[in-house]
């Protein structure tokens, strides 16, 4: 299965990869993990990554190589001692808790669109990816191409197509770059350098669109040896060729950094099992929605934020947040909450959260008590920002192009807008191909990011606060800036205090250069 993937060669010299040897796990392959340094320099590898145009193994050795501290080589053994407990503990008792007690970084290169969602799907683990809103994906890599997803199965028409959309993504965006500094002229006070990125950023998000779902990504992870047993598990069960090719490389690296915590993985009566029972889950789940009529496309569906339900009053938010304050049960709370008016329970929410002086001064456990379930529908490149949200439940269904697919404003007043919708509809019809041949699975890898997803998104009101005053920030992408106000209003018919406690909430929506206000100050920083 590993066979099968095909990714962009990466060669080192021989002195690279001997300063390499010694941190990374393997020099050739495109999942490893980061050995052997100190924990800070590991989360700066993964920091600097997201925005870094290359590989970590190069990044690593571009900035980080020669300011590395000596450190001597402590990872990768476990010692008898260790191993055996876990054999005990872990592998005997089945006590998976020990196995929150230790994790690894591992970085996941090459990796499509539509793996990345997968790789981020545990909630118990700290993720960075690579950007489209800062890097531009018009490069052809030598040997290679376009970053894109490949597939001997797929036939050549299938590399033609996404030529095509990749060669009108390179032409865009500098048209467009063009266009959004014309548009929106540097001031006085601006720096020309943070101008330039700025009116760059705004031309990536104005084109990301159409970037397809195979174009390739990295993705770092740092989790706990029980989240990656379950992610392991979870690729290995996919339908998807390239879950299970990363899932076996993810295996085989943590099978080398913290093998104790995955050794349950390749035993046939348990991680066999187990992934025998994720597929019969999901067979069940797919017979059932086709008994029910549920798998036919109900057609082009607009940009959409609906509450599909609300737990919880504003006085049990109320007596939630006094509780552990109190000397008496949450009933009486209530009862002396209950008793007040309404404008007594406003300023007394207002009073327990307090003034916040930024969006990270967060309220009390108690807004946990109020919880959403929203269905969105909204398009992928938005999907994938508000997906990686750890403390949710995020479900989702197969990208296809039956819900239509978003044309920026901004590029039909620049004149651009027949050349996106020309490559949206190459994207399309190659994705029908993939189909019509039997490759349901993989055919999403053809659509471009612009086609609208539906998914759902259930949160408690603390999350909710925080996501919303997050995603609706100026320097945001429009798109899920979109849907962070639908959220805010829709929570507001419900529990108008609650709402009105998102007090760092951007809400305006004219027209911008999103990341100017982030260069300038970067560069006074400078």
């Amino acid at each position: 299965m590993i066979e099968t993937v095909t990714v962009p060669a990466e060669s080192f010299s021989d002195e690279e990869r001997e300063r390499l040897a010694l941190h990374f796990t393997n020099l050739d392959r495109p999942v490893f993990g980061l050995v052997n340094l100190p924990e800070t320099v590991k989360g700066a590898l993964f920091a600097r990554y997201s925005r870094y145009q290359g590989t970590l193994r190069r990044l690593f050795l571009d900035e980080f190589a020669d300011s590395v501290p000596e450190v001597p080589p402590i990872e990768g053994a476990e010692g008898k001692r260790a191993a055996d407990l876990y054999e005990r503990i872990f592998l005997g008792y089945g006590d998976d808790s020990v196995a929150q007690l230790g994790g690894a970084h591992i970085a996941c290169e090459w990796t499509s669109n539509l793996l990345t969602k997968l790789l981020q799907r545990p909630r118990l683990a700290a993720y960075l990816e690579q950007s489209t809103r800062y890097i531009a994906y018009d490069d052809r890599l030598e040997g290679f191409g376009y970053r894109y997803h490949r597939d001997a199965r797929f036939g050549p028409q299938y590399e033609r197509a996404l030529d095509d959309v990749f060669d009108t993504y390179h032409r865009l965006l500098e048209q467009t770059t063009v266009w959004v500094g014309d548009r929106f002229p540097r001031g006085d006070d601006e720096s020309p350098a943070a101008h330039a990125r700025a009116v760059r950023a705004k031309a990536l998000d104005l084109v990301r669109g159409l970037l397809p779902a195979a174009t390739l990504s990295h993705v770092g992870i740092y989790g706990s040896g029980q989240t990656y047993e379950q992610l392991v598990l979870h690729l290995l069960a996919h339908p998807l060729a390239e879950a299970q090719a990363y899932g076996q490389m993810l295996l085989e690296e943590l099978q080398r950094i913290i093998p104790s915590f995955v050794v349950r993985v390749p035993r046939e009566d348990r991680g066999g099992r187990w992934i025998e029972y994720l597929r019969e889950r999901r067979g069940a789940a797919d017979a059932a929605v086709h008994r029910l009529g549920l798998d036919e496309p109900a057609g082009p569906a607009a940009p959409s934020v609906r509450l599909v339900r609300a737990h919880g009053t504003e006085e049990e938010l109320l007596a939630a947040l006094l509780y552990e304050s109190a000397a008496s049960g949450e009933e009486d709370a209530l009862q002396a909450v209950a008793a007040l008016s309404r404008d007594e329970q406003a300023a007394l929410l207002r009073d327990l959260v307090g003034t916040r002086e930024n969006r990270r001064h967060r309220p009390g456990r108690g807004f946990e008590t109020l919880t959403y379930r929203f269905e969105i529908v909204s398009d992928y490149g938005a999907f994938r920002d508000l997906q990686r949200h750890r403390l949710l439940t995020c479900q989702w269904q197969r990208l296809s192009p039956d819900l239509g697919a978003d044309l920026p404003d901004e590029l039909v007043r620049a004149g651009l807008g027949g050349e996106y919708e020309r490559a949206l509809e190459v994207s399309r019809s190659e994705y029908e191909r993939l189909r019509a041949d039997g490759f349901v699975e993989e055919a999403p890898y053809a659509l471009s990011l612009a086609y609208r997803i539906r998914y759902v998104l259930e949160l408690d009101a603390r999350e909710a606060l925080h996501l919303i005053e997050l995603r609706s920030g100026r320097e945001g992408h429009p798109s899920y800036r979109a849907v962070a106000h639908e959220l805010r209003r829709a929570i507001a018919e419900v529990h108008p205090n609650v709402a009105a406690a998102m007090t760092y909430v951007d809400e305006e929506t004219e027209e911008r250069l999103e990341r100017l206000l982030s260069e300038r100050r970067n560069d006074a920083k400078r």
